[in-house]
């Protein structure tokens, strides 16, 4: 399982969910993608409806099941469990529920047979949601901004990681870089300097990535050949590499 996430929002960590998706999908996983973010927006990507069957209280408390609530998208391989009205609520469901660093661990319990790859498309922030993705995760897989004080967040992913009880491995990138700044040039060469855990992989700060919201398309879809394609594509070898995946 793959959780996409980060201390901190607006870096890049959805479009990195979906596109990782796209991926795994192409290269023959059958893949599903849980919106646990209230803010749908991994939802809207996939083009699916944000109605979650059942609600998220039901899920959490075993009430219903994963696999009757994925709703399926135009790519064949790739499934969603949608965020919905009640996923704003989730953080509550979390809280007055037992085992509460477990719950969802314990909701994917039942589709191990039926999905290669799970990408949980988490909100930023440290929460008890945020510990229930990491405790379920194999990868977590961080977006950093251009700028020496990523570093300070990325520690802070690392110390919340460390916490869990299988620690799973962090995967980070660089995200929205622009070459043509000389602070974001430093950054990109000077970040990854003795951190295993930060990878060689830049995804350009560019039109092509943003025009993912208005075609709701991964960008290997419309624009297989440009720079952020080549990137995503090179993070998922990265991520599929950590994670141990065969196909």
């Amino acid at each position: 399982m793959i959780a996409a996430y980060s201390v901190k929002g607006g870096v890049g960590k959805t479009t990195a969910a979906v596109n990782l998706a796209w991926e795994a999908a192409s290269r023959g996983f059958r893949v599903l993608v849980w919106d646990v973010d209230a803010q749908g927006s991994a939802t809207y990507l996939l083009r699916v409806k944000p109605k979650l069957r059942g609600g998220t209280a039901d899920l959490i408390h075993g009430e219903s099941k994963i696999r009757k609530a994925v709703r399926e998208t135009e790519n064949p391989r790739i499934w969603v469990l949608p965020a919905d009205q009640s996923s704003r609520d989730l953080e509550l469901i979390l809280n007055s529920s037992k085992k509460s660093t477990q719950r969802i661990e314990k909701a994917l319990g039942d589709i191990t047979d039926q999905f290669d790859v799970v990408i949980l498309d988490c909100p930023p922030g440290a929460s008890l949601l945020a510990e229930n993705v990491l405790r379920a995760a194999d990868v977590v897989v961080v977006p950093l901004q251009p700028s020496p004080l990523s570093l300070r967040a990325l520690d802070q992913v690392a110390a919340i990681v460390a916490g869990t009880p299988k620690a799973p491995a962090v995967v980070s990138y660089i995200s929205m870089a622009d070459r043509r700044r000389g602070g974001h040039r430093a950054a990109i060469q000077q970040l990854p300097e003795g951190r295993a855990d930060v990878t060689s992989v830049v995804v350009p700060a560019t039109v092509v990535v943003e025009k993912m919201g208005e075609l709701r398309s991964a960008v290997a879809e419309y624009a297989p050949r440009s720079e952020a394609a080549v990137a995503y594509a090179q993070l998922w070898r990265a991520v599929e590499k950590r994670a141990k995946l065969d196909k």
